[in-house]
């Protein structure tokens, strides 16, 4: 990683790129024109490169929740992402910016991503918090609303005006507001301002939103030429567009399409320089979707696969083409004493756990596996200690960060199949394994 003061004061969008330099040969989707999706590489951006595939730990709040930001670094993450959302509220933008950006403030000199505020404002407006609706067959109402609860935001054609789930203050995000924001927050990667739909908006809606995502983006793009034109004191950061369309082909690759071609409305000679890939998405189809949208993207520009790091998703993900992933899941499981390990989960919290004088997974190089026990460990919840979501946090990000960094890898090696085999396998055992083997195996 390289120190922010060795960076260009001018900004440049050719301070930031992507080389792709290894493609995954077998085991993973195929593209219209007969290329694997499948890829791994490097994205160079001004505080250092990311190696890809490769999972970026979430700081919400410019913080990894009970980890010091270098041991993030110690564990192999290569890059942090914080939410525009949250900083925005605390303890503002303008701080952050008059800190020197999110990396600076939170004393991280590596890779830095913000989201766009988008996920956090609508999964908050619909009711359900911290979590959007994965499945359809959760739910049944036409309008995703939570039953009982006060929706917290409303979406117009400008933009979202929403309620602080902090204090109640009303506050509004537009896209230009989200990229002054995320400008202000100082990441090398940031994020268009997009509509998140639900799997139970209508087609009709759906439709819609893609649209309106679209006109939205070209705002961003806009706003963002403007602030890296007027920012000279500032590295230049990247900006993602966002791809929506939910569970439908044509609205996924249609949107995927529309973005990689859209240049600003004043700005002409602005583009996206990398894309996500979000919205709600049925977890039996995510390699599906990721490969109709990364078969419509540009090859030579990096795709995000936004909220995922379960290890079936990384596999299919990856295979589809995406080239870097972020999700609270590791952190936020391992404070409640669910742990990742080389044979399944493991509740830390279980009474088996209790006279276990061994690491937790004795496969893992982490930290709290090479110096404590799964006996002391579970002492520490039962315990309400501290500590214990520190440890816990620890080997829950080493276990999927080191993850991504073997399929990356597999893919090097041409041992992704067996990778993916031997991990499946131990996880959800050989049936599953094979069915997913199976997918890619015309």
């Amino acid at each position: 990683m390289t120190d922010s003061s060795a960076t260009p004061l001018s900004p440049s969008s050719a301070d930031f790129s992507f080389d792709v330099e290894h493609r995954l040969e077998t085991g993973g989707a195929i593209g219209r024109t007969g290329a694997p999706l499948g890829r791994a590489g490097t994205i160079h951006t001004p505080h250092g490169d990311i190696q890809t595939p490769a999972f970026i730990p979430v700081g919400t709040k410019a913080t990894v929740k009970s980890l010091l930001p270098e041991t993030v670094g110690q564990l192999g993450g290569q890059a942090v992402l914080a939410n525009a959302y949250h900083l925005f509220l605390q303890p503002g933008s303008d701080i952050v910016d008059e800190a020197g950006g999110f990396g600076k403030f939170m004393n991280w000199h590596g890779p830095t991503f913000t989201d766009s505020g988008g996920f956090q404002v609508m999964s908050l407006g619909v009711g359900f918090k911290k979590v959007i609706s994965m499945s359809e067959k959760t739910h049944a109402e036409a309008e995703v609303i939570a039953k009982t609860k006060e929706r917290l935001a409303h979406v117009d054609e400008d933009g979202v005006t929403f309620k602080s789930f902090i204090n109640g203050d009303k506050h509004r995000f537009t896209p230009e507001i989200s990229m002054q924001i995320q400008h202000q927050l100082g990441a090398d990667i940031m994020f268009a301002f997009d509509e998140l739909t639900t799997l139970l908006d209508s087609r009709a809606y759906q439709e819609d939103s893609v649209e309106r995502t679209e006109r939205w983006a070209v705002r961003c793009l806009d706003e963002h030429a403007r602030q890296t034109a007027e920012r000279q004191h500032r590295p230049y950061q990247a900006l993602f567009g966002v791809v929506q369309g939910a569970q439908y082909e044509d609205l996924r690759r249609r949107a995927a399409s529309g973005l990689a071609g859209l240049r600003g409305a004043t700005a002409t000679e602005q583009e996206f320089d990398g894309f996500g890939i979000g919205g709600a998405i049925e977890k039996t189809e995510l390699g599906e979707i990721v490969s109709w949208v990364c078969d419509e993207l540009p090859e030579n520009k990096p795709r995000h696969l936004l909220g995922i790091s379960e290890p079936d998703d990384l596999f299919f993900g990856i295979a589809a083409g995406a080239d870097t992933f972020d999700c609270v899941a590791p952190s936020r499981q391992a404070r409640g004493g669910t742990m990742y390990s080389s044979s399944g989960r493991i509740n830390a919290k279980a009474a088996t756990q209790r006279r276990r004088f061994e690491a937790l997974d004795p496969e893992c190089d982490c930290y709290t596996c090479e110096n404590y026990t799964a006996a002391y460990l579970h002492h520490l919840f039962k315990a309400k200690e501290m500590l214990g979501s520190t440890l816990a946090t620890i080997h829950n990000e080493r276990f999927i960060v080191r993850l991504v960094d073997q399929i990356r890898q597999s893919i090097i090696d041409g041992t992704f199949v067996e990778l993916r085999e031997e991990v499946l396998t131990k996880q959800y055992g050989a049936d599953f394994a094979r069915a997913a083997a199976a997918r890619y195996s015309a």
